[in-house]
């Protein structure tokens, strides 16, 4: 990177440091339905796992389509669901796909990330795939970033797209903020690529952030697991469920 370049980035940095301050943003939390809760996030990695001991006590936070992805073991429809803000309106395949697998589908709380436009506008984008829910939220990117602080003790200002969190981690940030008292991942896998429910085979942005994340929940010594064996044994995260449970 040349000094013009890096000059550049600083100013952007600097920039986006400001608006976050500035702004302040809360923590998000989903206290009333994930405190004290076995809380299992499920992503749309090519592989999951039903968790052991599973049972209508667990709660379920799915990712984007990734209810599609657990319908095997998932046959309600889940507490809450994150879906990013591009998934509503977005051109390319990933996201066409994403409303076409959840056309006609339903969860609890639906939370969407980075939302910038009037609520109607996105209510309306709702109706056009017929995603039902029970409740609307909204976590604006700095309630986002704010979150990812507060859980690691990192301050990323997201100036690439690579260097985000994904938003399987952000799920279990949230759920672990919420005062969840076990955090169970399925289908959450940086190191693998494409996604359950589609044949798009694409990969994943994140991978190194992702890593970085488990590798704070773990030194952390947070309850967070994870239910896919191979994950557990390429990312060193812990296999749910624990000894003793």
């Amino acid at each position: 990177m040349s000094y013009f370049e890096e000059l550049i980035r600083a100013k952007r940095y600097f920039n986006r440091w400001l608006r976050y301050r500035l702004a302040a943003p809360r923590v998000p939390k989903l206290e009333r339905l994930f405190l004290g809760k076995a809380v299992v996030v499920a992503g749309s990695a090519p592989f999951s796992t039903r968790p052991q001991g599973w049972n209508d006590s667990f709660r379920v936070l799915t990712i984007n389509a990734s209810q599609v992805a657990a319908q095997g073991w998932l046959t309600q429809p889940p507490d809450a669901t994150l879906m990013q803000f591009n998934q509503i309106e977005g051109l390319n395949a990933a996201a066409v796909e994403v409303r076409k697998v959840l056309q006609h589908k339903k969860t609890g709380l639906l939370c969407v990330l980075n939302w910038r436009h009037e609520l109607d506008r996105l209510v309306r984008g709702l109706d056009t795939f017929d995603y039902r829910y029970n409740e609307l939220m909204l976590i604006s990117r700095h309630e986002r970033i704010a979150l990812m602080h507060r859980m690691t003790g990192r301050l990323n200002l997201e100036l690439e797209g690579e260097a985000k969190w994904s938003n399987g981690i952000v799920g279990a940030a949230l759920a672990l903020a919420s005062g969840a008292a076990n955090v169970i991942l399925t289908g959450i896998d940086p190191l693998s690529k494409g996604h359950q429910y589609n044949s798009l085979n694409l990969s994943r942005m994140h991978r190194e952030t992702d890593l970085q994340a488990l590798q704070i929940f773990r030194e952390q010594r947070l309850p967070v697991f994870t239910a896919d064996p191979h994950v557990a044994q390429s990312t060193k995260l812990a296999l749910w469920p624990p000894r003793g449970i």
